[in-house]
């Protein structure tokens, strides 16, 4: 009978799906001439507190892009409906006592963000944990700059894509957060969310983060100085290439 995998202490997981809808192809559209994927997966490696790097691809053609460049994957179910479900997907056949959910879209993704993610599993009855930073004030009430509130231990309240905290006087001196969509998991607790049901608030807002909050999976949240932007467009595509271009500079 085979030995059982040893699980590594932190597995990063990079979800990459080519049939995204309103940018077709985008993990593979380039950026200086390199795949976005590429970018997201150097950035990822460059944190040392992350033992192992897989892509969760969902199709061919981001396998081969993989195995081209020298990136570990493994092809997950193109039906999966989210990147939370492909991470679930990569557990079940590679163990780890932390799991790190890696926007594959988000080349702009830094080593600290991850070295903030882990930060909180330092206290053994953390179990998921999230980042957030501060709002430009552009982004304070535009719905896709999902906006997050805190207790003061760090644990989330809520998340909304509406301006909350709503200050019913001037709100001058509110200041407010938005979400940054790293998670982190320990084993037992992805296990927990993946099986659970979508829930009434997850389903209104479109936000699966709600699901944990709804079944009082306490989720805690790290800041970080460093923001980030998800491709999600062309526009999107352009003005992060120009980003980096001007840090090559």
């Amino acid at each position: 009978m085979p030995t059982p995998a040893k699980p590594v202490k932190v597995l990063g997981v990079i979800p990459a799906r080519l049939a995204s809808t309103r940018l077709q192809h985008k993990v593979l559209r380039h950026i200086l001439g390199e795949p976005l994927l590429a970018w997201v997966h150097r950035a990822a490696s460059a944190c040392s507190q992350l033992d192992r790097i897989i892509i969760a691809a969902d199709s061919e053609e981001v396998m081969a892009l993989c195995a081209e460049s020298g990136f570990e994957a493994i092809l997950t179910s193109p039906d999966l409906p989210s990147g939370s479900d492909r991470l679930f997907a990569v557990a079940q056949q590679v163990p780890a006592e932390i799991y790190v959910n890696i926007q594959g879209d988000e080349p702009l993704l830094e080593p600290a963000h991850i070295t903030a993610l882990l930060e909180p599993f330092s206290k053994p009855d953390v179990e998921v944990t999230t980042l957030k930073v501060r709002c430009a004030p552009d982004e304070i009430n535009n719905p896709n700059a999902v906006k997050v509130v805190t207790a003061p231990d760090g644990r989330a309240l809520y998340f909304s894509r509406a301006t909350i905290p709503f200050h019913r006087d001037s709100g001058a001196d509110t200041i407010y957060f938005k979400h940054l969509g790293l998670y982190a998991y320990r084993s037992a607790a992805l296990s927990h969310f993946a099986a659970l049901a979508p829930t009434p608030l997850e389903l209104a807002e479109r936000l699966e983060q709600l699901r944990l909050l709804e079944n009082n999976i306490n989720l805690y949240v790290t800041e970080t100085p460093h923001d980030t932007i998800g491709v999600d467009t062309e526009e999107d595509l352009a003005r992060v290439e120009a980003i980096i271009k001007s840090r090559i500079k």
